[in-house]
């Protein structure tokens, strides 16, 4: 069928062959005319409609900390049902932080990561099994950094901090690196600061509150809601694109999916569905509104506060990746500043261009036209 249209095609586009190919018989011309009909129908069908085959249709991924807004299209792909409509069943196991997702994967309990890009560099340098980012979700880190409005002296300036106590999410994580990048601004170094590790959101408030640190790196809704509160003043942020290219000098990547290569290469059907579903959420992102949050986003990652949920949301609107590719200075962005955060890094093994593939993002770009 596909070799018919083809010269269907060739024949109505070149008028100028000769008469002989045009001399086709009653039934032949009608055989051809169904062809064409059936394709036009099929070309205007619904994008999801055409469902890829998948090499398999189970797939399970392991994330950690779901609720947080860099994995927000992860979420969207699943409420609306982008991944049922590719075929696939997606088995999403929440751990609660990304150093335990990123171990469990390891471990090989799962087939696909929705984690940091960062952590694909990290892996190489150390020698463990590679693992590629295939659709990227974020193009900025999301974090904030603000300095506590309570302390008496006040904290004029980034220079202020020597000696001050900086609250982080994580240890090692992207959170750290933009303190990093802040601290080298005004030439302090890290030995310069006591880092305070909070974990959770609920600590991290208490802490900035009760004046256990001075200054504090983390992600939404904790920085809004204290922005907003008027209890932190932002001197860093990379929720925003500018705030992030100041900082890192590019954009720099953060959530992603990422599996081993060996997974990437055996199923790359799969993938590719994967990929098809988390740029059909982007593109919903792109335009998606309030009322439409509320509607597709269970209620409990609202957390009581539906209000600080979307202004959150609205500040890292536009770190939202549009079309799930790596982008241009993204990779090298992120070597960088780990390289800055960790000198003991083996960054002479890291080969970006092994550490993340735009072959499925691209083609589910071309194909919902993100």
């Amino acid at each position: 069928m596909r070799m018919r249209r083809r010269r269907f095609m060739l024949v109505a586009s070149q008028p100028h062959l000769p008469c002989a190919v045009y001399s086709l018989s009653k039934s032949r011309r009608r055989a051809m005319l169904a062809v064409a009909t059936m394709a036009a129908a099929a070309a205007a069908a619904p994008a999801w409609s055409a469902v890829p085959r998948s090499d398999r249709n189970k797939v399970s991924l392991v994330v950690g900390g779901k609720m947080a807004f860099h994995h927000l299209p992860l979420t969207v792909a699943e409420q609306l049902g982008y991944f049922r409509h590719e075929g696939l069943v997606v088995d999403i196991n929440d751990v609660g932080t990304p150093a335990r997702a990123i171990q469990s994967m390891l471990e090989g309990g799962h087939d696909v990561c929705a984690g940091s890009y960062e952590h694909t560099l990290v892996l190489q340098a150390r020698g463990l099994p590679l693992q590629q980012a295939f659709v990227i979700q974020t193009r900025t880190p999301q974090v904030a950094f603000g300095v506590s409005m309570r302390n008496p002296s006040g904290l004029k300036s980034l220079a202020d901090l020597k000696g001050k106590r900086i609250g982080l999410a994580q240890f090692g994580s992207v959170d750290a690196m933009v303190v990093m990048q802040l601290l080298a601004r005004v030439g302090l170094r890290v030995e310069d600061v006591s880092l305070v590790e909070l974990g959770a959101s609920n600590q991290a408030v208490t802490a900035i509150r009760s004046g256990v640190v001075d200054a504090l790196s983390h992600f939404d809704p904790v920085m809004t809601m204290l922005e907003q509160k008027g209890e932190v003043r932002i001197m860093g942020d990379t929720r925003m694109l500018k705030g992030t290219v100041d900082l890192f000098g590019g954009l720099m990547p953060s959530a992603c999916l990422h599996a081993p290569v060996d997974f990437l290469q055996k199923n790359p059907g799969t993938c590719q569905a994967l990929s098809n579903a988390i740029v059909h959420a982007l593109k919903w992102l792109q335009t998606a509104g309030p009322s439409d949050l509320i509607k597709t986003v269970p209620e409990h990652y609202f957390q009581g506060d539906r209000a600080l949920y979307l202004a959150s949301f609205l500040k890292s609107r536009e770190s939202i990746s549009p079309d799930g590719l790596m982008p241009a200075d993204g990779a090298q962005a992120a070597l960088r500043a780990l390289s800055a955060m960790d000198s003991s890094l083996r960054v002479e093994r890291i080969l970006t261009g092994r550490s993340y593939t735009n072959e499925f993002a691209r083609r589910a770009k071309d194909r919902f036209k993100a």
